[in-house]
C-alpha cells in the first residue's frame, strides 16, 4: 500500500500529540476522577460533563473544521480516547460513541445540508448523539433488523426498537438502521436521522450494567416516527453497508478505550507493587508479580502498535477492515486479562471498591463484546485472509 506503519508520526505530530494528552489527562484528571464512583454506583450520565468536552474540542475530534469540528486525525482521536479511559474507561465509552458512530455516519454518508445542519450541533458537545444498529433478536445479525421504514409520500413511518444503544436516554440526535426491504434481501437496510421530539420517537428501559456504568444504555423505540426524506442518509438499501464502514473506523475506538483501561488498570497495579511489602520488601520484586507486570506492559505495547497502524491507515483513507478488526480484537482481548491481573496484584483489596482495580476490571469485558464481538472480529479476519 506504500505505507510504512511504523513510521507513522512526523516530529510535529508527535509534539502536538504530546500536547493533546496533556489537555486530556488534566481535563480527566480535574473533572473526571473525583466523581468516578458516584458516577458509577448511581449509573449517572454526567451529560454537562460532555457540554464541557464539547468545549474542549473533543466531541467532534475528526470532523473538519468547516463542520465545527477539531478536524484531527485518528492518532490524535487515539490518545483522546487513551488518555481519558484511563481515568474512567466509561467516559471513554461515552465519547468514542458520539464521535465515531453518529457523528462520524453523518459527516461520512450526509449531504452538505446534512452536515451543516447537524455537525456543527454535535461537535459543540451541545448535542449529544446515538447510532442504533443492535436490536433485541438480531445483535450481529443485522440483516435481519425487525425496525422498518415505509415509504409513505415526501416521508418514511419508521416502526420497531433497538437495545443497548449508548445515549438512547440522554441523546438528543440518533442515526438509526431500519429495515427497508425484506429479511435476508440484499441491500434492505436504510439509515435515517431522528431527532428527540419527534412523535412517536422515546426512550426505554435503561440496562442495569456490571461495568461502563455511568455511560448510559438504553433502548430506543419507534412507534410509527414520521421522518422527512430529508433525513435519510446516502441511497435508500445502502444502510448496512454504510453501518459497516463505520463499524471499521468504531473498532479503533474500542480499540483506543480497551488500551487506556488497560493502561489504568496496570498504572494503579504496578503503583501498588512497588508501595506494597511483604517479606521486607516489595511485591515487585517477587518474580511472580514481576513477571505479571512484564506481560501486562508488552501487551499494552502491543496493543498500540496495532492501533497505530489502523489508524495510519484510516487517515489515508485506505481499507483497513482486517487491520481494525484485529487492533479491536486484540486490544479488548489484552484489556481483560490485564484488569484480571491487576485485581490479582491488588489480592484482597483488588475486590473492594476502595480500590480502582476492580472497576477496571468490571468495565474491561464491555470491550469485548461491543461494536463486534472477539468472535465477530476473527471472522472479519478469518473472512479477509482466505479470500
Amino acid at each position: 500500500m506504500g505505507i510504512n506503519y511504523f513510521t507513522f508520526m512526523n516530529t510535529e505530530t508527535m509534539d502536538n500529540i504530546k500536547m493533546i494528552a496533556e489537555t486530556a489527562r488534566e481535563f480527566a484528571e480535574k473533572n473526571i476522577r473525583p466523581n468516578i464512583m458516584e458516577w458509577d454506583e448511581s449509573q449517572t450520565f454526567p451529560k454537562d460533563l460532555f457540554h464541557q468536552l464539547g468545549e474542549m474540542g473533543f466531541m467532534g475530534i475528526v470532523i473538519p473544521e468547516q463542520y465545527g469540528g477539531s478536524g484531527l486525525g485518528y492518532h490524535e482521536y487515539v490518545t483522546i480516547l487513551d488518555e481519558i479511559s484511563q481515568v474512567d474507561p466509561s467516559i471513554g465509552l461515552s465519547v468514542a460513541a458520539h464521535n465515531s458512530l453518529c457523528t462520524n455516519h453523518i459527516y461520512e454518508f450526509g449531504n452538505e445540508e446534512q452536515r451543516h445542519k447537524w455537525l456543527p450541533q454535535l461537535a459543540s458537545g451541545k448535542v449529544i448523539g446515538a447510532w442504533g444498529l443492535t436490536e433485541h433478536n438480531t445483535g450481529s445479525d443485522s440483516g435481519g433488523m425487525s425496525t422498518t421504514a415505509v415509504r409513505d409520500g415526501d416521508d418514511w413511518i419508521i416502526s420497531g426498537a433497538k437495545n443497548f444503544i449508548t445515549h438512547a436516554i440522554s441523546g438528543d440526535i440518533a442515526v438509526v438502521m431500519t429495515r427497508t426491504g425484506e429479511i435476508g434481501a440484499k441491500n434492505n437496510s436504510t439509515a435515517f436521522v431522528l431527532e428527540k421530539g419527534m412523535t412517536g420517537f422515546s426512550s426505554g428501559k435503561k440496562e442495569n450494567k456490571l461495568g461502563m456504568r455511568a455511560s448510559e444504555t438504553a433502548e430506543l423505540i419507534f412507534d410509527n416516527v414520521r421522518v422527512p426524506d430529508s433525513h435519510r442518509l446516502g441511497e435508500v438499501g445502502e444502510g448496512f453497508k454504510q453501518a459497516m464502514k463505520i463499524l471499521d473506523g468504531g473498532r479503533i475506538s474500542i480499540a483506543a478505550l480497551s488500551l487506556g483501561t488497560a493502561r489504568g488498570a496496570y498504572k494503579a497495579a504496578l503503583k501498588y507493587a512497588k508501595e506494597r511489602h511483604q517479606f521486607g520488601k516489595s511485591i515487585s520484586e517477587f518474580q511472580a508479580i514481576n513477571f505479571m507486570l512484564a506481560d501486562m506492559a508488552t501487551e499494552i505495547d502491543a496493543s498500540e502498535l496495532l492501533i497505530q497502524r489502523a489508524s495510519t491507515l484510516k487517515n489515508a483513507k485506505q481499507k483497513m477492515t482486517r487491520e481494525g478488526a484485529m487492533a479491536k480484537l486484540y486490544a479488548s482481548e489484552a484489556c481483560v486479562r490485564i484488569a484480571n491481573n491487576a485485581v490479582q496484584i491488588f489480592g484482597g483489596y483488588g475486590y473492594t471498591k476502595d480500590f480502582p482495580a476492580e472497576k477496571y476490571y468490571r468495565d474491561s469485558k464491555l470491550c469485548t463484546i461491543g461494536e463486534g464481538t472477539s468472535e465477530i472480529q476473527r471472522l472479519v479476519i478469518g473472512r479477509d485472509i482466505t479470500k
